[in-house]
Formats: structure tokens, C-alpha cells, sequence
């Protein structure tokens, strides 16, 4: 039986920051996923955004390697670097 309606699992995009710690609303405005800070901070207020599959309000929550944030149907997972 298939779903016709049913969305595909967002592809999870990795990416690493030479700068720690980043905040949840730094990172949707770095990764283009909102046009400024302040809609960033609307949507995080909203309880739009996920923070390792928890709804996440706090604006300037660190992030840390590992953590996987989702927002509008985007996938994205903090990868530590090692420069």
C-alpha cells in the first residue's frame, strides 16, 4: 500500500562552523533557511523549528556537534571540525 501524499525523509545536510559555539538563530540565518535574524527568532519563538527531534524556543540555544536541527522540511546536522 503507498501513500500518494506521503513526503520523503529530508536528506540530512552536514555542515561545520569554524566558530564555536553558534546559536540556533545564527545558524537558519547562515544556512539561508530564513532572510534575517529576526525571522529567525519569529520562527524559533513559534515553536517551528527542532533541535534533535524536540521543539526548540530558545533563540540563542548553542549547538553543538551532533545536534540535528529541522526546519521547513530541511535537515541539518552539526559536524565538528578538525582543522
Amino acid at each position: 500500500m503507498t501513500m500518494k501524499n506521503q513526503k520523503p525523509p529530508a536528506e540530512i545536510r552536514m555542515v561545520t562552523f569554524e566558530k564555536w559555539p553558534i546559536e540556533l538563530c545564527g545558524l537558519l540565518k547562515f544556512e539561508n533557511l530564513v532572510q534575517s535574524g529576526g525571522e529567525a527568532k519569529t520562527v524559533i519563538a513559534k515553536g517551528l523549528v527542532r533541535v534533535n527531534g524536540e521543539v526548540e524556543t530558545r533563540k540563542r540555544k548553542k549547538l553543538i556537534a551532533g545536534d540535528v536541527i529541522e526546519f521547513a522540511g530541511e535537515k541539518i546536522q552539526i559536524k565538528e571540525n578538525h582543522s
